[in-house]
């Protein structure tokens, strides 16, 4: 199985300013999913940054490093940058893990890898996991995906797909009262990646999606303009990433203790 890492490293966050080279256990966070990622069955690891800091460090610990332009709006667009600038062909896939999830299990790596070459018709492999309370279904910050037989997304939204209308008929939603509906199950959407190259070079080229913009979801572009997106539940769960301070407080004291 032959793909490439790509690891996507901002230094401008908006809540946490520079986490990629934030200290955990005495290595900088990007350091830490660098070697994740290189436990995986990957052939190389790149990481794509336009910050000459985040570049010194990685360089120092012995990283590849494309640097890609400020000005991408999104990790599809700098991970294009980085499929054109070393040269892949159409048919190479490509996976984005992201710079702030310092823990993410590399058997999901390979896993989204893995269906890119198990389904040629899907230009993007991603995962997702079983969704078990009502709060989750209901929270728009929780992305849920609805598949067919093959696994095919049909959607990725954040309003509660699907809707289970004979379950949940009352006029107020959410209510303290309402539970799972029987019969019915909902999958959170994991934001990991496997990419064909040639979907890349596709996605840059298209115009944001309505349901893209009103969702504010990057995939839906791609199920917009017909592209197929193969979803799979995740062999493991994945560990939460880290978007604020309180989230890189409990991983210090997590690493502390183990």
């Amino acid at each position: 199985m032959s793909f490439t890492v790509v690891i996507p490293a901002r230094y401008a966050s908006t809540r946490l300013p520079g986490k990629p080279l934030a200290d955990i256990a005495g290595k900088p966070m990007i350091r830490h999913v660098y070697e994740r990622a290189g436990e995986s069955e990957a052939d190389r690891v790149v990481i794509a940054t336009d910050d000459e800091r985040i570049e010194s460090v990685c360089r120092d610990f012995g990283a590849e490093v494309v640097m890609t332009s400020s000005q991408h709006v999104s990790g599809t667009d700098r991970l294009e940058e980085v499929a054109r600038k070393l040269g892949f062909a159409a048919d190479d896939r490509v996976v984005n893990v992201q710079g702030d999830e310092p823990l993410i299990p590399p058997v999901l790596i390979n896993q989204v890898a893995g269906n890119l070459e198990r389904f040629p018709q899907a230009a993007i492999a991603t995962l997702c996991e079983k969704i078990t309370d009502i709060a989750s279904v209901f929270n728009p910050n929780v992305v849920k995906v609805v598949s067919d037989h093959r696994g095919m997304a049909h959607y990725f939204s954040r309003a509660p797909v699907p809707w289970a209308r004979d379950a949940w008929s009352g006029d107020e939603w959410p209510r303290a009262d309402m539970a799972m509906p029987e019969g019915v199950t909902y999958f959170r959407h994991i934001g990991i990646y496997g990419y064909r190259v040639r979907l890349l070079a596709d996605f840059v080229r298209w115009a944001p999606a309505p349901t893209e913009i009103t969702e504010s979801l990057e995939q839906l572009r791609a199920l917009y303009n017909g592209a197929q997106i193969h979803v799979e539940e995740a062999q493991v769960q994945p560990p939460a990433g880290v978007d604020t301070e309180a989230d890189l407080d409990r991983l210090r004291q997590w690493m502390r203790r183990s």
